[in-house]
């Protein structure tokens, strides 16, 4: 009896566990019910697992893998050599040198002395240095020019030295400059490599604005060469002009003012201006008149005017001509500037054309700069140089 009692107490201690957690009796209850052993249910659920975690990691490839070739394309550049991209960010050393010695074309000595009471200045060429090697020798052959942007047909050239980087010229040039027109002149000094057969190539220049530099003393100074310009632009000057037009007449007036800045075309350095207004009606030459001459002056003023006819259905057809010219008893008067109105007209002389048959019966005055006669006719394109007649009203 007491075995009965310890072996009921035993046993029972098995089902007082059990009934105080129910899942663990659930499960075993379950798992009973497979008709398969322990091991084999092990296995299973270890595949199982396995195969949910291949899922996983299949479903995050394919979420993030449609980002990737756009990360690829922006990065990698696979139509751009590695070299070709090397080269665009960081250039290598010899290219860097190689601009370096390209930019360094030699240094000039050089002075400037201005007389104010004569009105000159003396330019005095010194020497050069370290100047850019032109030849295939390693080697140049160089002289100077120098001239003044308000006289650039008065040039001064030193003598050509044979196969050399260093030349020392030791060689001065005086120009004849008003003491008004220096503040607005530019020197300017250009090396050249000579060629006895071919075209001489410039190693660099030097340019200086007058107003720039202290004038009141002796200047003797060093300057880098630099690039010399392409196309020099010269100042031919400025002339202010009115005009007028009254259709029920058909008259149209030009009243030449005054002219400055003009180009010096005498030795002396002035020029005797005088004005000429053509009429152009469908590009041939109709009629003309001048005005009267200045002596010695850039700066003239003329106040004369000029009235001509022209009938309201021509005023379309008819371009203005104004123009500059330099008188000269012995040789054949020379043209310094020209500039045209009309309806074919651009810029700032269309605009004044404009204006005036905006504004009948009203004088409208203004300046314009005078542009180099053979661009002025290449825009004219004149048939002939025969007058058109045409009845007088």
């Amino acid at each position: 009896m007491a075995v009965a009692t310890w072996k009921g107490r035993t046993t029972a201690s098995p089902h007082t566990s059990i009934a105080t957690t129910a899942w663990p009796g659930f499960l075993d209850s379950w798992l009973s019910r497979i008709p398969l052993p322990k091991w084999a249910l092990i296995a299973v659920a270890v595949a199982v697992a396995i195969l949910l975690l291949l899922f996983l990691i299949c479903v995050v490839r394919c979420c993030c893998g449609k980002k990737k070739p756009k990360k690829k394309e922006r990065i990698n550049l696979c139509t751009v050599s590695n070299s070709t991209t090397a080269s665009l960010v960081q250039p290598e050393m010899e290219d860097l040198e190689r601009g370096v010695e390209q930019m360094r074309r030699g240094k000039l000595q050089y002075s400037l002395e201005y007389n104010f009471h004569t009105q000159e200045l003396k330019v005095g060429v010194k020497q050069a240095i370290e100047l850019k090697a032109m030849d295939s020798g390693g080697t140049s052959d160089p002289y100077v020019i120098v001239y003044l942007t308000s006289d650039m047909k008065k040039r001064y050239e030193t003598k050509v030295y044979r196969k050399t980087l260093n030349p020392i010229f030791n060689e001065s040039f005086t120009f004849q400059v008003p003491q008004a027109e220096v503040p607005e002149s530019t020197l300017v000094m250009q090396i050249y490599d000579f060629n006895r057969f071919a075209k001489h190539d410039v190693i660099g220049e030097v340019r200086l604005p007058l107003a720039s530099v202290n004038l009141q003393h002796v200047i003797e100074q060093w300057s880098d060469l630099a690039a010399a310009s392409r196309v020099e632009e010269e100042h031919l000057g400025e002339i202010c002009f009115s005009l007028r037009y009254v259709p029920s007449t058909g008259k149209l007036t030009v009243l030449i003012l005054e002219a400055r800045k003009l180009k010096r075309m005498d030795s002396h350095g002035l020029s005797d201006p005088f004005v000429k207004v053509h009429l152009i009606l469908n590009r041939k030459k109709w009629k003309k008149k001048k005005t009267s001459v200045k002596k010695n002056t850039l700066s003239p003023y003329f106040n004369e005017v000029f009235v001509f006819e022209v009938p309201f259905s021509q005023i379309q057809n008819v371009d203005v001509v104004i123009s500059v010219w330099d008188h000269d008893k012995v040789t054949k008067n020379e043209p310094i500037g020209k500039l045209f109105l009309g309806c074919r007209a651009t810029g700032n002389q269309l605009r004044h054309w404009s204006d005036m048959l905006s504004n009948p019966r009203r004088p409208l005055a203004q300046w314009h700069i005078l542009q180099p006669p053979d661009v002025v006719d290449k825009a004219l394109g004149l048939k002939s140089h025969l007058k058109l007649p045409l009845a007088s009203r």
